[in-house]
């Protein structure tokens, strides 16, 4: 009865994988800022069709990401919010019309690099970034998201010196993401990916991602600010290094 539910190519077992690995990905994120996302998608590379695997991820996302800005909305940097909005539709406009796409290798070790080098390299410039900026990165990581799906670490590394505490970095990077998700759905949307045919199942990882981020949070709140910024540096530097690892093992 359950499979009658199920797209193509996802059986009950893979299906109960992904929606329980929505809820430890989704409690990740809440409580450090990052890292679920990319988590989910590595997971859900061995369980779903490729064809699929960045729309429904965006969905998904969406959805974990939106329960978390809602609950933190007085968190939330919205002059920083509406200039990242700015330039990620031009960022979505633009990988919606690119058709030969930089090989997937070659993304991975740049993306890697630029993690790992903001993360430990304190810039010469001022810490927190302009709305200028901000719009800017929008773009830039909107047309990246387009092919790559998670660009969480790659806001991160861009904003994280940009926020007064964790409480704001937090609930405006949710923010970020959720804007950015919904752009890049319209736009799968508008290329004729059928998100009916996996609507029961991105639901249903969507109620477990947000049973996860109201976990999170509560872990956030326990977490000083001294840990929680180690945390997350060494969350990153995992991700930067994971991407080079894969960017390696693709030539």
């Amino acid at each position: 009865m359950i499979a009658t539910w199920l797209p193509d190519g996802i059986g009950v077992v893979a299906a109960g994988v992904l929606i329980v690995a929505s809820f430890f990905t989704s409690l990740l994120t809440a409580s450090f800022g990052i890292g679920g996302g990319l988590v989910l998608l590595s997971i859900m590379t061995y369980v779903m069709p490729v064809s699929a695997l960045i729309p429904v991820h965006g969905a998904v996302q969406f959805g974990s990401n939106a329960g978390r800005a809602a609950m933190q909305r007085n968190f939330i940097a919205w002059r920083e919010l509406f200039a990242f909005m700015a330039g990620g539709t031009i960022g979505a406009f633009a990988g919606a019309q690119i058709v030969v796409e930089l090989p997937e290798a070659w993304l991975q070790l740049i993306l890697g690099t630029f993690v790992i080098l903001v993360t430990w390299i304190k810039p010469p410039s001022a810490r927190r970034m302009g709305l200028g900026l901000f719009a800017l990165t929008g773009a830039i990581t909107t047309f990246l998201t387009m092919f790559l799906g998670a660009t969480g670490p790659l806001n991160v590394a861009a904003f994280e010196k940009s926020f007064a505490d964790r409480k704001q970095m937090v609930a405006t990077l949710a923010a970020l993401m959720t804007s950015q998700h919904i752009l890049k759905m319209l736009a799968f949307g508008l290329a004729g990916f059928a998100f009916a045919d996996w609507m029961p199942l991105i639901g249903l990882m969507i109620l477990t991602g947000f049973a996860g981020t109201r976990t999170g949070l509560a872990i956030l709140g326990r977490i000083s600010e001294d840990i929680f910024r180690k945390a997350l540096k060494l969350i990153m530097t995992a991700i930067g290094l994971d991407m080079l690892r894969r960017g390696i093992a693709l030539f």
